[in-house]
């Protein structure tokens, strides 16, 4: 009897219903204990909007000491910045998250003089930063401010008609201030007609696009400056002679640079690359999407960069100095040296072929021990203005270039971008449209389809 039971297909059913449900039960404790111990996630929006960016990372796993970031909000409201958190304290078991009720613990809050609830405080060994804003962008920059203690002063040349830092207009330079602040960089406007001599609180001289010839003693003061082992960041246009606002050869601060080993030539690149076109523009852009090795751009892997109105360099290695290439144009570039016409004949056989040299890193060897100088040539100054500072992967090179010659080369990376407005905006015709569809023509199709199914097996 009691075999027959165990033969009974009841009896199978049963038992392989029991070992179903216990290989099922196993599987959720095994997969819950995974998730528990290792806390993995996958990305899968267009624009990573729930990945914390390169540079982050890069900060974050190169702690040396143990990091807590304190949230303050009310205990019903961490969810708000948990998400967020929960990102840096994955990257590391260095950093921390605690999570802090004002109202439950009034004494902690007054300590870090917190204000307003959702507000975060980074501590990196005894220096605290409070993040500027609950974004990626405002914490990491809490890092930044943490590890970067020191002040770093980045100036910018004026006097000669260059892109200047105040100037919000399209062809100024305030979004790049802006970037450089949140890198913990100040900056400062200086002139060396007023004193011939780069101020020794400067970590960085810029020199962007400047449209008027430098007198010599400004040049003499910026040989100075960077063969005594500062840091100097050339953004040099081609010397145009159309329209009213003509650029001026400069002479003398291109002859500076060819007796460091780069040749600045005076030509324009034409960029008859049909790629271009994709991102809307024409052959007086010079698109860049391959990169050489140097720290400055070797985070730059698979970034479009471009560059208005560029004239090509000539580089090689000099008894004081070291150079390496940045980037070319495409192979389906040009330079012609024709400038003072808007007319250029691309099949001139004066024309120069692709791809040409846009941009160099060097070094320069000073007779102090443990001391070089840095600089940085790029033959465009147009790429770092507010009008194309956000293109791509622009507003990336510009930071990496400041960070190689201020030695904050852990700095250099791809950086957070704020999330995009993904929204769709419609006419009043095209919503009418969309609603009719979905309220009542969908709905209409799916009846009439089961109506058919059901008519066809009657």
């Amino acid at each position: 009897m009691a075999g027959q039971w165990i033969k009974a297909r009841q009896t199978k059913y049963a038992a392989y219903a029991a070992v179903y449900v216990c290989v099922v039960i196993a599987i959720i404790v095994v997969g819950n204990v995974l998730a528990d111990r290792y806390n993995k996630s996958f990305d899968a929006t267009a624009n990573k909007r729930y990945s914390l960016s390169d540079q982050t990372s890069k900060i974050v796993k190169g702690l040396k000491q143990d990091a807590i970031i304190t949230y303050f909000n009310q205990s019903t409201r961490f969810r708000d910045g948990k998400d967020l958190l929960d990102q840096y304290g994955n990257l590391s078991p260095k950093v921390h998250v605690k999570y802090v009720d004002p109202d439950k613990e009034p004494q902690l809050a007054r300590e870090a003089g917190i204000r307003n609830f959702g507000t975060a405080v980074v501590q990196v060994g005894v220096k605290k930063e409070e993040a500027k804003s609950m974004t990626e962008e405002g914490v990491t920059g809490a890092f930044i401010r943490d590890l970067k203690s020191n002040t770093r002063t980045v100036c910018f040349l004026t006097g000669s008609g260059e892109r200047q830092i105040d100037d919000s207009d399209r062809e100024g330079l305030s979004r790049f201030k802006d970037l450089l602040g949140k890198d913990n960089y100040e900056t400062k406007s200086i002139d060396l007609l007023a004193k011939a001599e780069v101020p020794g609180d400067c970590t960085t001289l810029v020199i962007a696009g400047p449209t008027r010839n430098y007198q010599q003693p400004e040049v003499d003061a910026i040989k100075k400056y960077v063969e005594e082992g500062g840091r100097a960041f050339f953004m040099l246009d081609p010397p145009l002679k159309i329209g009213r606002s003509e650029i001026a050869d400069n002479d003398a601060l291109t002859a500076l640079l060819a007796s460091w080993g780069v040749t600045a030539h005076k030509d324009l690149i034409l960029d008859l690359n049909p790629i271009g076109q994709i991102f809307g523009l024409g052959p007086q852009v010079a698109l860049v999407t391959s990169y050489g090795t140097q720290p400055i751009v070797s985070e730059l892997k698979r970034t479009a960069t471009g560059f208005p109105l560029a004239r090509s360099l000539e580089f090689k290695n000099t008894d004081k100095s070291s150079i390496e290439k940045l980037f070319d144009s495409s192979s389906s570039s040009l330079a012609t040296e024709n400038l003072s016409s808007n007319a250029v004949n691309i099949r001139d056989p004066k024309n120069k072929k692709g791809p040409l040299t846009i941009a160099v890193a060097g070094t320069y060897k000073t007779d102090k021990e443990n001391s070089q100088g840095r600089f940085v040539v790029v033959g465009s100054s147009g790429w770092a203005e507010n009008r194309f500072l956000d293109f791509n992967g622009n507003g990336d090179l510009a930071l990496n270039a400041v960070n190689w010659l201020a030695s904050d080369e852990d700095l250099i990376s791809i950086r957070p971008k704020p999330p995009e407005d993904r929204r769709i905006t419609m006419t009043r015709s095209q919503f009418s449209l969309v609603r009719l569809t979905s309220q009542f023509v969908l709905p209409l199709v799916v009846v009439f389809a089961g109506f058919a199914v059901w008519w066809k097996r009657r």
